[in-house]
């Protein structure tokens, strides 16, 4: 594990043990990872997600999978990639491969506790979410939904966030314009936005000090001049 110290400016590696998996197949991570209760997590969204400790000094790494039914088998990834993948820019805006499990999956953090959610690719789009335990073992279903009434005809729903402060929100992108809310407690949809982009969505929590900060400019030594981060980003 490669980490930065800030207490003394430096990168350092430490060694991590390899983590005792439940079969002998390679995990592919394959969405953004998560900090959870002190944890790093990475997932691989057709099997489960590995954690560590990135503040141990002797981190290890420990595995939970998906809930029983969501575990797809190894290989899966590339054989449903073909059909159904899109084409992404990365963070260098070089485009890759968004492969279709991606779209369809992912693990996020809402209301304090990770969840995972999916919505299947056919008629009636059961858009499916669960929390993990507190002791991390097994995950519970608390919402099961089907959206066919609620999309436009000939549109498919991919998952696009967890809303990180409700846990019944749902993102989901139904085309390459257009994102729908839906309240899973209330089995509606709640709104709607445009996106002119087909692109992944982090979704974060910023601290309220953190819009009224100075963040100086490169060269400008006159915090008069520095830009807030409200002001960056409406003028963005």
């Amino acid at each position: 594990m490669l980490r930065f110290l800030s207490h003394k400016d430096m990168w350092e590696i430490v060694a991590v043990p390899p983590c005792q998996l439940p079969s002998a197949r390679r995990l592919k991570i394959n969405q953004e990872p998560l900090a959870f209760r002190g944890r790093l997590w990475w997932v691989d969204v057709i099997w489960g997600a590995v954690s560590a400790d990135p503040f141990s000094d002797r981190p290890e790494l420990s595995f939970v999978e998906l809930p029983r039914g969501s575990v797809l088998p190894a290989g899966a990834q590339e054989d449903q990639a073909l059909g159904l993948g899109s084409m992404l820019p990365d963070a260098d805006s070089i485009l890759c491969w968004r492969k279709a499990p991606v779209r369809y999956r992912r693990v996020g953090v809402s209301e304090g506790r990770l969840r995972y959610v999916e919505v299947s690719r056919e008629e009636p789009f059961l858009l499916s979410s669960f929390a993990l335990d507190d002791e991390g073992s097994g995950w519970t279903l608390e919402h099961r939904v089907a959206l066919s009434k609620h999309l436009p005809e000939g549109k498919t729903p991919q998952i696009g966030l967890l809303d990180p402060l409700n846990a019944n929100v749902v993102y989901l992108m139904v085309d390459e314009q257009t994102i729908i809310v839906v309240d899973m407690d209330r089995k509606e949809v709640t709104g709607s936005y445009l996106s002119n982009v087909d692109v992944s969505y982090i979704p974060c929590v910023l601290p309220p000090w953190l819009g009224s900060t100075r963040i100086p400019s490169a060269g400008k030594k006159d915090p008069v001049t520095n830009k807030t981060l409200s002001d960056v980003l409406v003028r963005s």
